[in-house]
C-alpha cells in the first residue's frame, strides 16, 4: 500500500505561482508514473502534466510553458511548480502515482488552488 501527501496548494492572486508537492510512502514499492490531475466545479477530473521515470513529461495544452512538473526518486516525490496562475487554474488538484511492483494505482487527498482575478 503506498500513502501520498500533498501540500502546496493556496489562494494566489492571478500571475502569481505557487508549488504543489506530493510525497509517497509505504512499504516497498517501484514507482513508474507520477502526475497531477485538477477538478474545476461541474467539471471532470482532467491531466495537468505527468512525468514519467525516464523522466518524460506530458503537459495539458493549457498549461504548456507556464507549468513545470518534476520528480525526486530519492525521496518518490513530485513537485508541480505554477506559473503565471490564471482564474481557470483554480480547482483541487490531485496528486496520482502509478506503482510498477506491485502494479497499483494511487491518488493523493487533493489540495486547493484559488487564483483570484
Amino acid at each position: 500500500q503506498v500513502q501520498l501527501v500533498e501540500s502546496g496548494g493556496g489562494l494566489v492572486q492571478a500571475g502569481g505561482s505557487l508549488r504543489l508537492s506530493c510525497a509517497a510512502s509505504g512499504s516497498a514499492f517501484s514507482i513508474n508514473v507520477m502526475g497531477w490531475y485538477r477538478q474545476a466545479p461541474g467539471k471532470q477530473r482532467e491531466l495537468v502534466a505527468r512525468i514519467g521515470r525516464g523522466p518524460s513529461t506530458e503537459y495539458a495544452d493549457s498549461v504548456k510553458g507556464r507549468f513545470t512538473i518534476s520528480r525526486d526518486n530519492t525521496k518518490n516525490t513530485v513537485y508541480l511548480q505554477m506559473n503565471s496562475l490564471k482564474p481557470e487554474d483554480t480547482g483541487v488538484y490531485y496528486c496520482n502515482v502509478i506503482v510498477a511492483m506491485p502494479l497499483g494505482v494511487y491518488w493523493g487527498q487533493g489540495t486547493q488552488v484559488t487564483v483570484s482575478s
